[in-house]
């Protein structure tokens, strides 16, 4: 199941990143940067502004989580931008991302006209996410050359990617 997250859903949620974040590339974010103070603060802001959806196995536990916010800024009102998924370890290659994302997609478009814009970014290196999010309509809009200091002790680049709501399709 899929459903919008709560304030509640707040310790599984750390738990999830937790488990994610220990596996080398997992993340951007490594298992230290993960903290309780990390998850009440983008879940209160994408509650607020923006949205967080989490994904629920049949025994209740949640085994993924996919969230975006506005930056604050007018200029930038229609944009949800920082786009993060996670999806527990155990869970990916079993469909749970592209249901994310895919009902991520589905509440932007029916249920929030004002966002045309959906934006994230993928180290290099992770091939397989950016195939991934270029069969859910998202394009490569650029490359931040160097950004990422990769698992393999290297730097890497950073693929910037947008997603446009179709024309006509809203707002």
């Amino acid at each position: 199941m899929i459903r919008r997250s709560k304030l509640e859903d707040a310790d599984a949620i750390y738990g999830l990143y937790a488990e994610t974040a220990a596996v080398p590339g997992g993340l951007a974010r490594c298992r230290e940067e993960i903290t309780p103070t990390y998850i009440h603060t983008f879940l209160r802001r994408c509650i607020a502004d923006g949205l967080s959806l989490v994904a629920v196995d049949d025994d209740g536990r949640v085994v993924g989580e996919v969230h975006a916010s506005r930056c604050g800024l007018r200029v930038f009102g229609h944009v949800l931008t920082d786009l993060t998924i996670s999806v527990h370890p155990v869970c990916q290659s079993h469909g749970w991302g592209r249901q994310l994302f895919e009902q991520f997609i589905r509440v932007v478009t029916e249920e929030m006209p004002e966002i045309n814009r959906i934006e994230l970014s993928a180290r290099e290196s992770n091939t397989r996410a950016i195939r991934f999010y270029e069969s859910l309509g998202f394009v490569v809009e650029g490359r931040m050359r160097g950004r990422i200091y990769g698992v393999s002790g290297l730097y890497e680049d950073d693929i910037q990617m947008g997603w446009l709501r179709a024309p006509g399709s809203g707002s």
